[in-house]
């Protein structure tokens, strides 16, 4: 393949995609680099749901090079997961406020050339600098430094007349001298004998952009490597168990929201967040705010936007120390082998939420895929294999996934059997029906009898013109889906396209409704769903879940 001289938009694309599949595949390493105390031990998964929501937001944009950025700008604000998602986004945002920056055209071969290595120079320059703006309290010996002396060599390599590729290589290798300089910045890294986890997934934008641009190949993730011991990790514990007073391992909340605040009040909400807690990121801009802490007081993280005339939303709050607890049983499994349960789960989850209630209800390993993102044979594999069990059930969720999903039992010593569940809401009904320590032919008649008693449809937006059997549908509208009856409602909003489906699936009886809310659903639509429940079936018992998947404002479950 040719040597590419810039970053235009199709090359861009490739970028980010390549990076969100390659974290994918390094998620589990990175993830087990995490240390005590700071319990933030997925960091891998959520630079890779950050990402999942990046190419998600990619997809429904044009592409062009604005439209493009303003993507993944978008895309990592609203997507952004756990504290290592936060600053990535920051990350991206920045690469790509630089990149729609861009000059005008210019002649010569030389002109080019030079133009595209400072222009990925300002991108990575902007990108440490935005990460650095979105820590209250900046640590080096983290993914901070990583970035910052990237940006550093590339700027160097930049101004010495370096190409395109010179200046990523420049950065990489500088880069990854900051990575093996960590433990020495930060004990709690030497202890463990780790290098920092999230510039770990940093480095990876880096291989991505060169194996883009040059064709270099990825990194290969070491699936031997289990990380730290307990025995280190233990080390790490009783270091800061003497240090005295509060520090991060002792906060045992993770409370994230969108706020919208104005911009000149945003300093002063951070400070306050730093009076009861720590880890603090926040990133955003125009009154829309991503924000990130750790805490012991759930409700005075809350209050401290509302003190402050802002109005916070989607709020998600995590145990750390029951993922503590969680990671700490994985790893030790991992380290002494063996399976740790009967019956494992693999399952595709289409959105960040759908995954958080997927892991809520047992599963042990979910692949991130659905309508418009459909995992490989591989991912599914890599799952299965890294599942805690000889016996796997995989729940494909989608019925584009069966057919991938049933080609594993031939792939594997394992034994490998596939519930062909074909939506969120029918997994979620057979997960509650899971039993770890029942055999498989026990929990695949227990889960199917209950996926069996879900009636499930999902709203979208019509894409064409087409004629139905609920009537017209032009594109643009909102419509109902139910599996085997295709359209059953029609709609101008999405409101009202859920509400005719939930009188569809209400026909013949239900006791409970789930709504899994997507990304993008407007609050006003959820008001008004939920309103129609409580004033015309108010006999139905509602459950409403933040799912977080693209494209699908509301999944429904009816059992």
């Amino acid at each position: 393949m040719p040597t590419l001289e810039r970053l235009d938009a199709a090359a861009l694309r490739q970028v980010v995609t390549t990076f969100r599949d390659t974290v994918r595949a390094h998620a589990p390493g990175i993830n087990r680099l995490n240390v005590y105390p700071v319990p933030d031990g997925d960091t891998g998964t959520n630079m890779a749901r950050t990402l999942d929501a990046v190419v998600a937001e990619l997809d429904g944009a044009p592409h062009d090079l604005d439209a493009t950025c303003d993507a993944i700008s978008h895309g990592s604000l609203m997507g952004a997961r756990g504290n290592s998602g936060v600053i990535l986004s920051q990350i991206m945002r920045g690469v790509a406020a630089t990149l729609k920056d861009t000059s005008p055209i210019v002649e010569s071969s030389r002109e080019r050339i030079d133009a595209g290595a400072h222009k990925a120079a300002e991108a990575l320059s902007a990108a440490a600098t935005g990460a650095y703006q979105a820590v209250l309290k900046p640590i080096e010996g983290t993914i901070l430094t990583v970035v910052r002396e990237s940006a550093e060599a590339a700027r160097e390599a930049a101004a010495a007349g370096g190409t395109l590729v010179e200046v990523l290589r420049a950065a990489r290798d500088a880069g990854r001298s900051a990575l093996d300089r960590t433990p020495e910045m930060l004990p709690v890294l030497k202890d463990a004998g780790v290098v920092d986890a999230g510039g770990a997934g940093f480095l990876l934008f880096l291989d991505a952009a060169l194996h883009v641009v040059d064709g270099e190949p990825l990194p290969e993730p070491d699936p031997d490597d289990h990380g730290p011991s307990l025995e280190q990790l233990e080390v790490v514990a009783h270091r800061h168990a003497l240090d005295g007073g509060v520090d991060v391992s002792e906060l045992r909340y993770e409370v994230m929201y969108f706020c919208e605040l104005p911009d000149v009040l945003i300093d002063d909400f951070k400070h306050r967040w730093g009076e009861i807690g720590d880890s603090i990121v926040v990133v955003g801009g125009g009154g829309v705010w991503n924000c990130h802490v750790h805490t012991n007081d759930i409700g005075a993280a809350v209050e401290v936007a509302l003190d402050l005339g802002g109005r916070p939303r989607q709020i998600r709050v995590t145990d750390l120390f029951d993922e503590v607890a969680e990671e700490h049983a994985l790893r030790e499994a991992a380290l002494h082998g063996g399976p740790t349960v009967r019956t494992a789960i693999v399952a595709v989850s289409s959105g960040p939420g759908l995954t958080e209630l997927f892991a809520g209800l047992g599963v042990q390993r979910v692949v991130a895929g659905g309508q418009t993102l459909n995992p490989s044979t591989a991912e599914l594999l890599a799952a299965v294999e890294a599942a805690p069990s000889d016996a796997v059930v995989v729940l494909p969720n989608n019925k584009n996934i069966v057919p991938v999903a049933e080609q594993l039992d031939a792939l594997t010593s394992k034994s490998v059997t596939v519930l062909p569940t074909v939506s969120m809401p029918e997994g979620l009904a057979a997960l509650v029906a899971y039993d770890p320590d029942a055999a498989v032919a026990s929990n695949l008649e227990s889960m199917r009898a209950a996926a069996d008693g879900v009636r499930t449809g999902e709203v979208t937006r019509a894409v064409r013109a087409s004629r139905t059997d609920a009537g017209e549908v032009a594109a643009g509208d909102w419509i109902g889906l139910v599996r085997g009856d295709g359209v059953v409602a029609i709609g101008t909003s999405a409101s009202e396209a859920a509400i005719r489906l939930l009188e569809h699936l209400l026909r013949e009886s239900g006791d409970l409704v789930t709504l899994v809310v997507g990304a993008d659903a407007d609050p006003d639509d959820l008001a008004a769903v939920v309103g129609w429940l409580a004033d015309d079936r108010s006999d139905v018992e509602v459950e409403v879940h933040e799912g977080g998947q693209p494209l699908y404002p509301f999944l429904i479950g009816v059992e």
